[in-house]
């Protein structure tokens, strides 16, 4: 329960910075998304392994480090505080965006590409900075991961609402940012992408396959439990829960 808290937790602040800046028209609305990202990742790494995202979830699964019963509680509790951040968002901003974001023929084609690929783009770093035994004491993982969602806000915002995380998605359906029938496409690409950041992380990664025992999301930041190194060379040690 305490890994399901986190989770929650950190996906609705994730969401609510996300609506409140776009709702409120922030200049530096990336920054403020990438910054409370970075501190969210640090926050809750230890505890649940700061997914705050299914894609990123998904991403996990297919790499083996989260133990299936673990999945569909991760990404309902990121659903849930997504959704309810959407929603406090109109609360305290008083109203929705003007027109929520919405494309259609050549536009969505691009939009839909450029949140595969960003969201390839960002399992793919969580993956490599936060799973791989080559980084067992690395101390960048919340630097990498926000910085990636930074860039990817800045680069592509305009094209596709730079949402890159299915239960953000729905969080800014709630608040009128994204038109619901734009959220089917995302979730679909976004786990299409983050699928395919794992695989190619285990192809890349053929001597770091090992499954662990008690596989579970946590692992995903090995930096602030035991060294993932050693727990693949001990794997008798006690696991932080």
């Amino acid at each position: 329960m305490r890994k399901y808290t986190v989770e929650f937790l950190g996906t609705f602040f994730l969401a609510f910075t996300i609506c409140t800046s776009v709702i409120g028209g922030a200049a530096l609305a990336p920054l403020a998304i990438g910054g409370v990202l970075i501190a969210l990742v640090f926050a809750g790494g230890h505890i649940s392994g700061a997914h705050y995202n299914p894609a990123v979830t998904v991403a996990v699964a297919v790499r083996g480090r989260i133990s299936p019963r673990d999945i569909a509680p991760y990404i309902a509790s990121q659903i849930a505080g997504a959704t309810l951040a959407g929603a406090a968002a109109r609360v305290v901003i008083g109203h929705g965006a003007a027109q929520a974001f919405s494309v259609s023929g050549r536009q969505l084609g691009a939009a839909a590409v450029a949140e595969l690929l960003l969201t390839f783009a960002l399992a793919y770093v969580v993956l490599n900075v936060a799973t791989s035994k080559d980084h067992p004491n690395n101390s960048f993982y919340g630097l990498a991961i926000g910085l990636t969602v930074l860039a990817g806000a800045v680069s592509v915002g305009a094209i596709s609402g730079g949402v890159f995380n299915p239960a953000v998605g729905a969080g800014v359906v709630v608040a009128g940012i994204l038109s619901p029938l734009m959220l089917g496409v995302y979730v679909v690409v976004e786990c299409i992408g983050a699928a395919a950041a794992a695989l190619i992380f285990r192809w890349l990664n053929p001597d770091d396959l090992a499954p662990e025992p008690e596989a579970a999301a946590e692992a995903v930041v090995p930096a602030a439990r035991a060294p993932l190194a050693d727990e693949v060379l001990s794997p008798q040690r006690s696991r932080a829960s």
